[in-house]
């Protein structure tokens, strides 16, 4: 048998650790050469079989530990959605482990959590109760006489207002609208580099479910997704709910074809009707789904870690970072 120096096994497993993550890695320890080959055989396995990808996403980053557990489990989950800070998002437990995340081996779906409607039409008066000071008229029977007397009482009204956010939000319908998704991708592109994400790594805007979706919000959307493509360094993508996926995608496919971009723009599509964990996400209803949420707010446990999660399938390994490039 020919011998095969270490340094020739560290350069193979660092190759297949390239291909089956998308990304370069750091090359692993002698003393872990083993595991080293076992995860990229395993990972390229599954690459190559032309199944859907399981991962799943959770509020708050769970320890280093507990993805370890969960990526040894035998329930084969290879992403998880990765949380930047976020107006709607205010936690920052994800932040600076990206890189402890691909070196492990996971896969990623970089999500933002945007402005949301939460059910109310920005900018869209209301009717509040106010009290108001009135002059009232009395009449009184004294001695057998009609007397007349007059008193200021404060008295309910209902009237219209337009509601404003409140002092020092992040987080508000008052703040959905262009300016705020211009904004808001700005800070998206900061907090994804800051995070050492390559250059043509996708961001998911994350747009929660509206019963309909009002005009301010498709501004919103808009605004943010011409903002991501001029700056040029990362792909705009879209969680949404199946009830709105159609529009969404309408309207950003304009924004896209304005700016000279022909290829559909990665969606992750919420629905819980019909999911099955070996389904491509495209079964979801829509040809443009790359990702697909079909099981929400459950509790899993792995190598004895219970953590809260949603189920998902992507078409990729690494949802954000496996996107091909090209026009």
């Amino acid at each position: 048998m020919p011998k095969i120096e270490w340094r020739s096994i560290l350069a193979l497993v660092t190759a297949g650790l390239i291909v089956s993550t998308g990304s370069a890695l750091r090359p692993p320890t002698v003393n872990s050469i083993g595991d080293a080959v076992e995860a990229a055989s395993a990972n390229i396995a599954d690459n190559l079989s032309g199944r859907p990808h399981l991962g799943f996403d959770t509020f708050a980053y769970p320890g280093d530990d507990a993805m370890h557990a969960w990526l040894t489990a035998d329930k084969p989950y290879r992403w998880v959605g990765y949380y930047l800070s976020a107006p709607c998002h205010s936690d920052s437990s994800w932040e600076g482990k990206r890189e402890t995340l691909s070196d492990m081996g996971w896969g990623m779906a970089v999500i933002y959590v945007g402005q949301q409607t939460w059910g109310r039409t920005p900018g869209q008066k209301v009717a509040v109760t106010r009290y108001v000071t009135k002059r009232v008229r009395q009449v009184k029977t004294r001695s057998g006489k009609r007397v007349v007397s007059y008193i200021n009482k404060r008295v309910p009204v209902k009237v219209l207002v337009s509601p404003r956010a409140s002092p020092g939000s992040s987080c508000s319908t008052q703040l959905v609208g262009a300016a705020r998704g211009t904004a808001d991708a700005n800070d998206a592109i900061a907090k994804t580099a800051a995070e050492g994400f390559a250059n043509g790594t996708v961001i998911f805007l994350d747009i929660e479910r509206m019963e309909s979706v009002p005009k301010a919000m498709r501004d919103y959307y808009e605004a943010w997704t011409k903002r991501v493509v001029e700056d040029g360094r990362f792909r705009p993508a879209y969680y949404a709910h199946s009830f709105n996926a159609d529009l969404i995608y309408r309207d950003v496919k304009q924004v896209l074809a304005a700016a000279g971009i022909s290829n559909d723009p990665p969606f992750w599509i919420a629905s819980e009707r019909g999911f099955a964990i070996d389904k491509a996400p495209t079964e979801v209803g829509h040809a443009f789904a790359q990702v697909w949420q079909g099981v929400l707010d459950v509790v899993e446990t792995h190598n004895g870690v219970r953590l809260p999660i949603d189920v998902n399938v992507a078409q990729l390994p690494s949802p954000s970072e496996n996107y091909p490039a090209g026009e």
